[in-house]
């Protein structure tokens, strides 16, 4: 949503942006004249009493919040709402755009009741609730968009509502990050995240080491350190549909294979985000008693992600959606910053992972092992299987959201 706020200031129009202020937006926002972020109070769900009072109580507040916050909001063309989450959001929004002639677009990424169907089931009352809301507020909007054709299709078979597919682009600021930046985010997180500090101080004292670079104090000029561990990066926001254990398993066979003796590098695994299952697998990371590959989860500023994006060798997406239906947002910013990306196989995977052009898609541990010994061999190798993935998407002169969103997003606008 901060995407389609900067490419509507882009195009003239004034935005206000609600929100949970859980993390900094983008600078780019903050720096706009023409946006106005409202900050939303998030309610944390009762420690007490049973679950579906537990979701009433919060929902009848996420209601009042929000109906509060945009009726005291100037009345605006258009509210643009993300789903999910679209309980209560795209009922409230419809009320209040019918008060004040708006009209409501809403941003089709997944299905919010199959979200819930992980936790409860599928069969449960909730989740038959929610996907009937779903359904009923869903074909009340005026425009819809949505990240896949096969979404697409789904909405208008099943749903009765006719979307626009309007793939996830990454910005502008996703890119391959130069070697004197890399050098400066790794000496920044090493200072909180042991496992991107150097492993041994430089013989010269003035020479500033991270894990992965040292900058030579005489000439300033930063160099990769010779037999470096291998950046391997995955970004996640810790909830059922990403299953973590997959990757866990297979850097436990990467680790057995170097103790094997096969030639391959240390690892150094960095996952971001935050989420409810975070503190289940930091549990089990610390459980694990790796000699050569070290794990750190940290959560990043917004403008640190993508630097760290364009530093890594290899991008990991377990991201298997609940739908079926949907497209790994990561996976589009790890291309953007060149990076190849082995993903874990769904329904429409296609869609974006080409398999063997810009990446591989596994179905398991034992088969992510294979891949990150095939990809990892003779490391840095600069004739590998890596850097020609590397090199595939360089080439491939990625659309970028503005150019994708004026071609796709703003011809509907105008012609409403």
């Amino acid at each position: 949503m901060q995407y389609h706020a900067l490419s509507l200031t882009k195009c003239g129009f004034s935005v206000t942006l609600l929100g949970f202020c859980n993390s900094k937006p983008h600078d780019e926002l903050l720096q706009s004249d023409r946006i106005r972020i409202v900050p939303l109070t998030e309610l944390e769900r009762l420690a007490v009493g049973p679950h579906i009072l537990q979701y009433g109580v919060k929902v009848v507040f996420q209601v009042v919040h929000l109906l509060w916050k945009l009726m005291c909001t100037e009345p605006a063309a258009y509210i643009f709402l993300q789903n999910p989450p679209g309980l209560p959001a795209i009922a409230v929004c419809w009320f209040v755009a019918c008060l004040c002639g708006t009209k409501l677009v809403i941003d089709w990424h997944n299905y919010g009741y199959s979200i819930m169907g992980l936790v409860h089931g599928p069969s449960h009352c909730l989740v038959l609730l929610a996907k009937w809301y779903e359904k009923l507020f869903g074909r009340l909007s005026h425009l819809n968009l949505c990240v896949t054709s096969e979404m697409r299709e789904d909405l208008a078979e099943n749903w009765g509502i006719k979307a626009v597919t309007v793939y996830d682009k990454p910005a502008s600021f996703f890119k391959e990050t130069p070697l004197d930046l890399q050098h400066r985010l790794f000496m920044k997180l090493g200072r909180t995240y042991p496992a991107l500090r150097a492993s041994s101080d430089p013989l010269d004292p003035t020479t500033e080491r991270s894990a992965f670079t040292e900058r030579d104090a005489n000439s300033g000029m930063v160099t990769r350190l010779r037999g470096r561990p291998a950046l391997l990066v995955s970004s996640t926001s810790w909830t059922e549909d990403e299953d973590f254990s997959i990757l866990l398993a297979a850097l436990e066979k990467f680790e057995q294979l170097i103790l094997n003796g096969e030639s391959l590098p240390s690892l150094v695994c960095v996952i971001t985000g935050k989420g409810p299952l975070k503190e289940h697998y930091s549990h089990l990371i610390g459980q694990k008693h790796l000699q050569h590959i070290q794990v750190c989860t940290p959560w990043l500023e917004a403008e640190d992600y993508p630097l760290l994006l364009g530093s890594a060798d290899l991008g990991v997406c377990l991201h298997k959606s609940s739908s079926g239906l949907d497209l790994p947002m990561k996976v589009v910013d790890m291309f953007g910053c060149c990076l190849p990306v082995c993903a874990v196989n769904f329904r429409c995977l296609h869609e974006l992972v080409k398999h063997e052009e810009n990446g591989l898609v596994f179905e398991d541990a034992e088969e992510l092992a294979a891949q990150l010994q095939m990809l990892f061999s003779k490391f840095p190798d600069p004739a590998g299987k890596l850097n020609q993935f590397r090199k595939n998407l360089r080439e491939s002169q990625q659309l970028r959201w503005d150019e994708s969103w004026k071609q796709t997003v703003l011809p509907l606008l105008v012609d409403t």
